[in-house]
């Protein structure tokens, strides 16, 4: 397997508007298009939080996405946080936990 196939995960923190704007069901379907596992889940100070796993490409390729998409322009910070993949996840989805 090469290096560049190793799976990853992200762990990504959106902050602006972004609860109460279908943010988190936008991101869930972008994941789906995509070959990402993992959640999204509204967290209790108002950032939403994104947990994904692929390759590093996919991953990548994933936040440009959400960048781009309409839900973007709701984002006014980020922020990334990169570590090896657990392998917990089969598909993505969203969290009401």
């Amino acid at each position: 397997m090469d290096l560049a196939d190793t799976k990853k995960q992200i762990k990504v923190l959106f902050f602006g508007r972004v609860q109460g704007v279908g943010f988190r069901y936008r991101v869930c379907r972008i994941a789906e298009s995509m070959a990402v596992t993992g959640q999204v889940r509204n967290r209790s100070e108002g950032s939403v939080e994104v947990v994904a796993e692929g390759i590093e490409q996919e991953l990548v390729d994933f936040l440009h996405r959400i960048q781009e998409a309409q839900i973007g322009r709701y984002i006014t910070k980020e922020q990334v946080r990169w570590m090896p993949a657990t392998g917990q996840y089969n598909k993505f989805g969203i969290s009401f936990e």
